[in-house]
């Protein structure tokens, strides 16, 4: 018995895993080969973005101009050449840029109140409960409400001038945009927070040093999204209340040429809004998201 026990008792060398030999695998040598593939000159070409987007311009274009020849009516649907025609004539003669300045003018007071009340409105509204009860309320009432709706009571309010357009922007502009720049502040990580109340940051201090920089891609967007409010709102309001103070704007030139019916030169003053709004979208904004967002690495 023992003895059967001490032969259980030895190591037994079944379960050993058995060794591999270690070998090395040479690489064959690059020769001429480059690290590095040139592309063909149509595929290096479609990788710029501005030539894709001016391709689907003229495809655009090309689609509205045979649309209007197979209809054959001038009155409801100018051709493109008409309308680019009209455009230039009214665009030489002055016609064009001083209703576009005009209209601008009343857009740069009305959106700049709006932002800065956004921004006043938020700040309270990440401070104080106070704050965030009266932005919830006061977004939840008057956020559904159309702007067009107001300018009636603006123009009791305001009369005929540029405030009626003014007021009527704010309330285009203030809402949506209050909503989106809350909705960034409260998404900055916690432990930015706490940063910040760690060196003693509160109230304005606090909301500019640590919540505007992280939320800042955000509120791009948030601004970018109150742009394009304002600037139908105003075009629809001028279209409703016509001159202000004797200056019509684009709106106005849009209204009065469809009366007169000049389509082409209705088309054409459509044709300027769009130019603004893309004007606005890739130039303006895209220049300030390249020089802070994204030099500072905060977007892709």
């Amino acid at each position: 018995m023992l003895e059967n026990l001490g032969e259980d008792t030895k190591p037994s060398t079944r379960l050993t895993p058995p060794i591999r030999p270690e070998y090395e695998v040479p690489l064959e040598p690059l020769g001429d080969v480059s690290s590095e593939k040139v592309l063909p000159l149509h595929q290096r070409l479609w990788q710029n973005a501005w030539l894709r987007k001016s391709l689907i311009l003229i495809c655009l274009a090309l689609l509205w101009e045979i649309t209007a020849k197979i209809q054959d009516n001038e009155l409801l649907l100018p051709s493109f050449t008409a309308t680019i025609k009209a455009l230039l004539e009214d665009i030489s003669s002055g016609i064009i840029p001083s209703r576009a300045m005009n209209s601008l003018e009343v857009l740069i007071k009305g959106y700049a109140a709006g932002v800065v009340l956004t921004f006043v409105l938020t700040s309270l509204a990440v401070s104080t409960q106070i704050g965030r009860d009266l932005l919830s309320t006061l977004t939840s009432m008057l956020n559904p409400l159309p702007p067009i709706a107001l300018l009636p009571l603006a123009l009791l309010w305001f009369g005929l001038g540029q405030g009626s357009l003014v007021f009527v922007l704010i309330h285009s502009v203030l809402w949506p945009l209050a909503l989106n720049m809350y909705t960034d502040f409260t998404a900055v990580p916690e432990t930015l927070r706490m940063g910040g109340r760690n060196y003693g940051l509160r109230g304005l201090r606090y909301v500019l040093v640590i919540l505007v920089p992280a939320a800042f891609p955000s509120i791009i967007a948030g601004l970018k999204i109150g742009w394009a409010f304002a600037w139908r709102t105003l075009i629809a309001a001028e279209l409703v209340f016509g001159a202000s103070s004797g200056k019509g704007g684009l709106g106005w030139y849009i209204f009065q040429n469809r009366n007169e019916l000049y389509t082409d030169r209705a088309f054409a003053g459509l044709i300027m809004v769009i130019l603004f709004g893309l004007l606005v979208e890739n130039v303006l904004f895209r220049q300030l998201e390249q020089r802070t967002v994204a030099k500072w690495g905060m977007t892709r």
